[in-house]
């Protein structure tokens, strides 16, 4: 038995009864996986061979020639995990809490988070060093709606195509001249420890990040008891925090893959200021907000934020938006 602080005690895994962890396939999904097992290892002092990582197949992961929205959105990279999950076939599941949809399936719950990463986009490409560096008409890769639209905001005459596949894919696309610049998110690159990408980041005043952007999320059934002990001893709360306003103006603007979102929390002392942004698909208009208050009414502000913008959205803006 491991006892815990406060008298609680629960049965460690061990090599002959491994805690199974669950996660997608790419190098990014299980460099998560690892972060993971190593926090689990450090809390617990327990050995790298007491917890087992178990590679799922995703729907995301296997269809690669169609956008998103064309197959599905965000549980597209969720939905096989969850059901091993709940099948008890692993015993938590690592995630990219940007891929999450904000409502859980019955049985599941998602409370714990990593620290938080590096929020920024990354600007990527072998010879320019920013988008303002981008000639009239320069093609763009991205498979994100989010940064397609920012993008064309600022900058309409750009080229901005399909450009989806795991890291390792996209810098091969540069390479092979598909486009001359993408995008990642700046949190991946560092926990690949791709140094050598020709990455430049860009601050969150230039492109507004992903909802959750840089934050792990680790997922359990609600019932699993032992499995809420252990997690508890590696929750970050300040990415908590900030998550639960980012979350919850996700949420009230019923933020779906074909949805062109994005925000972002900070945490200043104990106060909380939260941006967020709607933007058509096409880039033809943005709408922003803010707001700032104690970090414990976050889910609040969130929620408060989406409906200005829905407000000042009106009917027309959300015509292209499929329910």
């Amino acid at each position: 038995m491991t006892r815990l602080e406060g008298g609680m005690s629960f049965q460690a895994p061990t090599p002959a009864q491994p805690l199974k962890i669950g996660t997608r396939g790419s190098p990014l999904a299980l460099a998560q996986a690892y972060e993971t097992r190593a926090r689990l290892m450090a809390a617990f002092d327990l050995p790298e061979d007491a917890f087992e990582v178990v590679i799922i197949k995703v729907t995301g992961d296997m269809i690669q020639d169609r956008p998103l929205k064309a197959i599905g959105g965000k549980g597209l990279f969720t939905r096989e995990i969850e059901e091993d999950l709940l099948a008890g076939k692993i015993d938590i599941a690592v995630h990219s809490m940007k891929d999450m949809p904000t409502i859980q399936p019955d049985g599941l719950s998602l409370d714990t988070y990593l620290p938080r990463e590096d929020v920024r986009d990354a600007f990527i490409s072998p010879t320019l060093g920013s988008i303002a560096e981008l000639a009239q008409g320069a093609v763009v890769g991205t498979s994100s709606l989010r940064r397609r639209a920012q993008l064309l905001n600022r900058r309409p005459d750009l080229d901005v195509v399909e450009f989806r596949g795991n890291v390792q894919t996209r810098l091969k696309k540069l390479d092979d001249g598909v486009a001359e610049c993408t995008f990642l998110a700046t949190a991946g690159l560092k926990r690949l420890g791709r140094d050598d990408v020709p990455a430049t980041p860009v601050e969150p005043e230039d492109m507004l990040p992903a909802v959750a952007q840089g934050a792990i999320g680790i997922e359990r059934r609600t019932d699993d008891a032992r499995m809420a002990e252990m997690l508890t001893a590696i929750h970050d709360t300040p990415t908590g925090q900030r998550l639960a306003a980012e979350r919850a103006f996700l949420e009230a603007l019923d933020g779906s893959c074909e949805t062109p979102i994005a925000g972002l929390a900070v945490l200043q002392g104990d106060q909380l200021h939260l941006r967020g942004e709607v933007l058509r698909p096409d880039g033809s208009e943005a709408l922003n907000g803010e707001r700032k208050g104690p970090i414990s009414e976050g889910a609040e502000m969130g929620k408060s934020l989406a409906k200005e913008l829905l407000e000042r959205a009106g009917d027309g803006f959300f015509d292209w938006h499929e329910h």
